[in-house]
């Protein structure tokens, strides 16, 4: 497991970021992420009746809609104690199996870093 003190400043940013959609939003989720020229992208989970997406792959869907052709890196900032497949598949989806996926808890402390792939 990574500690937050190891990230780059970039990371942290992202980080951050989920952390304040998450507790703006009041949803169980907050994320973002980072594309190939350095734009954020940050969501929610969204939880309607006919739609339902995570955190993270609402974040990926923004920046899909607004142009991006790659990812360096996600975030996402969850009470889970892992990211899902589903969250991981569309990092990848579009980022490329080696895209890292960073976890934190609420507090915004770095719980985990994996791979997409």
């Amino acid at each position: 497991m990574t500690q937050s003190t190891d990230l780059g400043p970039e990371d942290r940013k992202i980080i951050t970021l989920a952390r304040s959609a998450r507790a703006r939003n009041g949803v169980p989720e907050g994320a973002a992420v980072r594309d190939e020229t350095g734009r954020t992208y940050v969501a929610g989970t969204v939880a309607l009746d006919s739609l339902k997406l995570s955190a993270l792959q609402t974040a990926v869907a923004m920046a899909v809609a607004s142009g991006a052709k790659s990812l360096e890196a996600a975030a996402v900032v969850s009470e889970a104690d892992t990211a899902s497949d589903a969250d991981r598949a569309a990092v990848r989806d579009l980022g490329g199996a080696a895209t890292p996926v960073l976890l934190a808890g609420p507090d915004g402390e770095l719980r985990s870093t994996v791979t997409a792939g």
